[in-house]
């Protein structure tokens, strides 16, 4: 019995037996979260998934971690929360509001705009690799965002990888685009409920079998984490905001998203 539950486990939890050429996208790398965003050189605030965020990346050479969700008339936006209200002061959900209508909010108060996925494609032009997490709660709200992403990415020149705590999304590009990276969200969700506790364990995976695994730094130690990166999947943590916190946690990970480039200088 107990070899029949080890054998169902490891099924379970194992990640892609394929090591994709991208790992070298992430591996040893830092990756900036949402951009390089925070206070500029004059004070001035640069809003997080903003193209000057972006861009401030891309000139020192980062890696851009950063969100998309689909919107009400089927485009998708660059966004990371699950409604507008932080960023813009709105209380409605991207997924409400057509593109030209969450082009008329602001972030922060600032003249930067919510970018459409292909004005960040254009504004990177393949410069620096982008690690894109697919924000969706539905089977149906998580198909129309990986079809409409996928359509844009198609035409894409530069490097990229997708990741979700969504497994479907993973079961998506498994089967509709292969050869793309694919990699699993998630976190140890000690007090969440039942079905939390096993996607912590990261016992989803036999649905997209991940070539790697964004794992919150915090659950570092996590038994099923480290189980899945010694069967092959590359680590990659999030997020990093001390240098202490880096260090602390540096030998479990092969990959850094950070926020503060004071944490990784």
């Amino acid at each position: 019995m107990l070899a029949v539950l080890a054998g169902l486990l490891l099924f379970l939890i194992f990640p892609a037996l394929r090591r994709h050429k991208g790992r070298a996208m992430f591996e040893g790398k830092y990756i900036a979260h949402r951009g390089l965003h925070g206070v500029d050189g004059t004070g001035g605030v640069v809003p997080e998934n903003s193209l000057s965020a972006f861009r401030r990346a891309a000139e020192k050479g980062y890696a851009i971690e950063t969100d998309i969700h689909v919107t009400k008339d089927g485009r998708v936006a660059v966004f990371h929360d699950d409604d507008l209200n932080r960023m813009c002061g709105d209380a409605r959900k991207p997924e409400e509001l057509t593109l030209a209508e969450l082009k008329e909010l602001r972030l922060q108060g600032t003249d930067e705009r919510i970018p459409a996925l292909e004005e960040l494609l254009a504004a990177l032009d393949g410069a620096v690799p982008l690690l894109i997490e697919f924000k969706c709660s539905d089977l149906k709200t998580c198909g129309a965002l990986c079809a409409a992403a996928a359509g844009i990415l198609d035409n894409y020149h530069g490097d990229y990888a997708i990741q979700s705590f969504f497994p479907f999304v993973l079961r998506w590009y498994r089967k509709h685009r292969p050869g793309v990276m694919r990699g699993q969200l998630s976190t140890g969700f000690y007090r969440d409920s039942f079905p939390r506790k096993l996607a912590g364990a990261l016992l989803f995976n036999a649905f997209g079998r991940p070539d790697f695994v964004s794992y919150d730094m915090k659950n570092k130690n996590n038994v099923f984490f480290r189980l899945c990166t010694r069967l092959g999947a590359l680590p990659l943590g999030w997020t990093f905001k001390d240098k202490a916190g880096l260090e602390n946690a540096r030998k479990r990970f092969k990959g850094y998203i950070f926020e503060n480039e004071e944490t990784i200088l």
